[in-house]
């Protein structure tokens, strides 16, 4: 249910039908939609094959990211389960609970020590597995952060590198190669010594669906090397911002003392959800509802860029809608409050300032930066300044005073972020 403190002063009709297409984008990222194809009663079915569970001695859930809970609760209802484990933000409320299956809840953006934890008890977990067990793995975004075993530094020095890269504006691909090269579980190392066999359900938070970079790649194989991720710190200038001993660690992989991440897959791995089929399904509910339309997919530029490229495929003529998806990065230079998607609404504001238009983006998970709403939604009539704002990195402030913040509480899934435009008439 998405709820905002915005007031429109006129055209109450195209304000509800951005609120209509949002909401199509986030029900097509429940991720149970996704997962129903697969499963049957104690068997999965993959294309022409049956996997039959009832062979095996046990069959375990292995559940981490944002959408842990609601990915389990569906194969809970299809699967007898041995036992399991779910990780999932400390920020959320469960949304059932099983006493077979044990839970953490974790810290994010950032790890902290339960996430320390979660990650010790999985890697312990999978190795006690035996030859004749199986394990349903289920990931999706955020379980970077939700689980973690350091590799060679404190979990204080981990969590600051994380916070580095969040600010300098890295995407999430080179976030998640220098986490996986400092990291004991990530870059597909948690299952590299599994002893049975399995399979991976994940939802993907990554533009381009890269199963290396969702959640690190906890059950994948990776491409990057240490000298991949030394670049990206030195890339983004960020060498002198975080300990001496992360870049020793990271000079002594790049040396061969450190081995390398697995580059070969133990398991098969299955994307069940993306931003793509949330901005079918809109640009799909955007027809019905009378608009001409466009999309925008795979944004994974700075704000400002996005917002460039989001207004010149805007065609800002009667009944037109343009959809538009992906994950833009911010360059935090203020030290204000906010998110990528209050600052993506502004600066697109800024591009089409000269139309008559509402405009709204959202994290498809519920939350935007360091605030508890999902993103923004304005018109383009009568916008108070915003400059001073932006510089500071303030938007939530803006959209606090003069209206506009889109709050949908934790959704339990992730799958990028979501926008809409739409020509209004006055």
């Amino acid at each position: 249910m998405l709820k905002t403190n915005y007031v429109l002063k006129n055209n109450k009709k195209i304000y509800d039908d951005v609120i209509k297409i949002l909401g199509e984008g986030l029900l097509h990222a429940n991720p149970q939609i996704g997962l129903d194809q697969y499963f049957l009663k104690n068997k999965i079915k993959i294309k022409n094959s049956i996997i039959n569970l009832k062979k095996f001695d046990n069959v375990y859930l292995i559940a981490v990211g944002k959408a842990a809970d609601s990915m389990a609760q569906f194969v809970t209802s299809k699967i007898n389960l041995t036992s399991g484990i779910i990780v999932m933000p400390s920020s959320y409320k469960p949304l059932f609970h099983k006493k077979n299956i044990r839970l953490f809840m974790s810290g994010h953006p950032l790890p902290n020590s339960h996430s320390l934890k979660a990650g010790k008890y999985m890697k312990n977990f999978i190795a006690s597995t035996t030859k004749n067990d199986f394990i349903i793995f289920l990931i999706s975004g955020g379980g970077s952060a939700l689980v973690t075993i350091p590799n060679k530094i404190s979990l204080k020095e981990k969590i600051n590198v994380n916070q580095k890269l969040i600010q300098c504006g890295a995407n999430i691909n080179e976030i998640s190669c220098v986490r996986k090269h400092l990291s004991d579980i990530k870059g597909g190392k948690l299952i590299e010594g599994m002893s049975c066999t399995g399979i991976s359900f994940v939802l993907s938070d990554v533009i381009g669906d890269d199963l290396s970079s969702i959640s690190s790649g906890l059950t994948y194989s990776d491409k990057t090397t240490f000298s991949d991720a030394i670049k990206i710190i030195k890339k983004y200038k960020i060498e002198k911002m975080i300990s001496k001993n992360v870049i020793s660690v990271l000079n002594s992989g790049r040396n061969g003392k450190i081995p390398e991440t697995p580059t070969k897959s133990k398991i098969k791995n299955i994307i069940i959800g993306n931003n793509k089929k949330s901005l079918v399904a809109m640009r799909d509910k955007s027809k019905k509802l009378g608009y001409s339309t466009n999309v925008v997919f795979n944004l994974n530029s700075n704000v400002k860029v996005a917002a460039k490229k989001i207004a010149k495929k805007s065609k800002m003529t009667t009944n037109s809608c343009i959809i538009f998806g992906g994950e833009t990065t911010v360059n935090v230079m203020g030290k204000g409050k906010g998110g990528r998607n209050q600052e993506l609404v502004l600066h697109i504001v800024r591009e089409l300032r000269n139309y008559s238009c509402i405009i709204s983006s959202i994290g498809t998970d519920g939350v935007d930066g360091n605030t508890k709403f999902a993103g923004a939604i304005i018109s383009t009539h009568d916008v108070p300044p915003f400059e001073k704002f932006l510089k500071n990195n303030d938007s939530f402030n803006f959209f606090k005073k003069f209206g506009g913040l889109v709050c949908t509480g934790p959704t339990h899934t992730n799958v990028n972020d979501i926008g809409v435009i739409i020509k209004q008439t006055l």
